[in-house]
């Protein structure tokens, strides 16, 4: 398929089972494996071996003596230093792989680690890793003394990733924007090297083309969007995989090793736009389209797709090859009509007016929403169609869209299974919260089912030490809408999960309406 990285080690425990034994069996195997097939490996330092962990586990924090970690980083580096230069420390700190972990602790890990790789490979490069797209949590750790001591950022946007499939485009490409804000006001470099180190999506484990589909698609998709994005590196989660109880699992590779369409997808786009390609700029395709647009080995090409629920159709003046997401091919005559549809397609051969303008667009704001940077005030009115102005409802599906006299409303759910019909979930523009926006006030315009049904809600949102609970507000009893008001000073909203804020009606004893919601810039300008 054309992969020229991989990312995986063994664990501490297996390569230093005990003090002061070092067991170098398997990854000798590995490294002299990818050094044979001509790939390179990026490795981590992870997780603690049972005899220097404080409980005798490998997860669970604190380490006895931090000397242990020091010495376990230096035989690493020293033995590899002429394989590996990519370290990245632990994984996923701040999910459930360090029980008992600050970001303190982190930050300790990281610093000593970057000493002592530094003293043996001044060229090894140290890389702080992070679950989902915890910005808050890389912010504390900088501040907590990991400054200064880190080569390169790694994100695991899983959320990001499935807020695709409701046109999260633009969510997806802001998350640079969010890493290099949280980088300057730290006084760290902003040429800090930006790498995605997990990144999947779920398909059956028997063949099921309309799921196998979904996963090639948001496979080049988060490719596509985060090479323009900015992002230097993006590893696929992964090659193949075991099944988490639910007969699906995120490999390429089924477990009978069978190939699936995602396998054929990563192959067809690294033998078109190239293993290393260069992002020469975004296209605006037909008034809402997304195109992008990548040089490799002297020859230029768009990768290009509509948003869902809508078709554009895209001509050109020349004569251009069209490649499908399986790598099929088919020439398109000038002035012959292409309908993009919500899977990627690749234009090769590409007119010059086409790559002119994208060169020129490559440094503009893209385009697909409108620019809120200096709005003091977006909102989402809910209804059967949602009018979104700066605030988008995501997972829609959780309410329903009702009549209520002339006025268009949303309903929650609370029969839907699995309890998700509780809530109601939003994002905010970007632009409009970039990072360090933490005053806010949100308001929602909301309302019984019947005067006599008691409702009411919380509101749950993204601040600086993650997602917190807010205030619960109970819904007056006359029969029209009302506001209910939070006023917040500790936001962060980055999407971590894929939302900023939800209203929260898991302590409600009844189903309520919907009809607006508005998020103001409280602090003074």
């Amino acid at each position: 398929a054309g992969v020229r990285w991989l990312r995986g080690f063994y664990e501490w425990q297996t390569i230093q089972p005990k003090e002061g034994y070092w067991n170098w069996t398997l990854p000798d195997r590995l490294v002299e494996n990818t050094r044979r097939n001509g790939i390179r490996l990026t490795a981590g330092f992870a997780y603690f071996a049972p005899w220097a962990s404080a409980d005798g586990g490998t997860r669970r924090f604190p380490i006895k003596n931090i000397q242990f970690w020091r010495d376990y980083v230096s035989g690493l580096v020293g033995r590899y230093r002429d394989d590996i230069k990519y370290w990245e420390v632990w994984n996923e700190f701040n999910g459930s792989f360090a029980e008992n972990g600050t970001p303190r602790m982190y930050a300790e890990l990281v610093r000593e680690a970057s000493i002592a790789a530094k003293k043996i490979d001044p060229s090894a490069k140290i890389g702080m890793s992070v679950a989902n797209f915890d910005v808050g949590f890389l912010d504390t750790v900088i501040k907590e003394g990991a400054a200064g001591h880190f080569d390169y950022i790694c994100v695991h946007p899983y959320e990001k990733l499935n807020g695709l499939l409701d046109d999260g485009e633009i969510e997806f490409l802001s998350m640079t924007a969010s890493l290099k804000q949280m980088l300057a006001k730290n006084g760290q470099p902003l040429s800090t090297p930006l790498w995605i180190t997990e990144l999947g999506a779920q398909s059956p484990v028997r063949e099921s083309p309309a799921a196998d589909l979904v996963q090639a698609v948001l496979l080049v998709k988060a490719y596509i969007l985060s090479i323009a994005s900015g992002f230097e590196r993006v590893f696929w989660f992964e090659a193949r995989g075991p099944t988490y109880g639910n007969n699906s699992d995120h490999g390429l590779i089924r477990s009978d090793m069978s190939p699936r369409p995602s396998y054929g997808a990563l192959k067809a786009m690294t033998e078109v736009i190239g293993a290393e390609p260069a992002y020469l700029g975004w296209l605006n395709l037909g008034n809402g389209g997304y195109g992008f647009v990548f040089e490799a080995n002297g020859k230029n090409t768009l990768a290009a797709w509509a948003p869902s629920k809508r078709d554009i159709g895209v001509t050109f003046g020349g004569d251009v090859r069209v490649v499908q997401l399986n790598g099929a091919a088919a020439a398109l005559s000038a002035g012959q009509t292409l309908t993009l549809t919500n899977t990627p397609l690749y234009i090769t051969e590409l007119p010059s007016d086409f790559v002119e303008q994208a060169r020129a667009n490559k440094d503009r704001p893209f385009p697909w929403r409108e620019n809120y940077a200096q709005a003091s005030i977006v909102k989402a009115q809910l209804k059967v169609a949602n009018i979104e102005r700066g605030v988008r409802q995501v997972n829609s599906g959780t309410t329903l869209p009702v009549i209520v006299g002339d006025e268009s409303w949303r309903r929650t759910d609370f029969a839907k299974q699995g309890g998700e019909g509780h809530y109601v979930y939003f994002l905010v523009d970007p632009q409009f919260v970039p990072f360090g926006t933490n005053e806010l006030e949100i308001t929602a315009v909301v309302r019984r089912i019947s005067p006599d049904r008691v409702s009411g809600m919380s509101l749950n949102y993204e601040s600086r030490n993650g997602y917190i609970n807010g205030a619960y507000c109970k819904g007056p009893g006359e029969d029209r809408g009302h506001e209910l008001k939070w006023k917040i000073k500790d936001a962060n909203f980055v999407g971590g999960w894929g939302w900023n804020f939800r209203l929260d009606g898991i302590a409600s004893p009844n189903d309520f309406l919907i009809r607006e919601v508005r998020v103001e810039k409280t602090a003074p300008r």
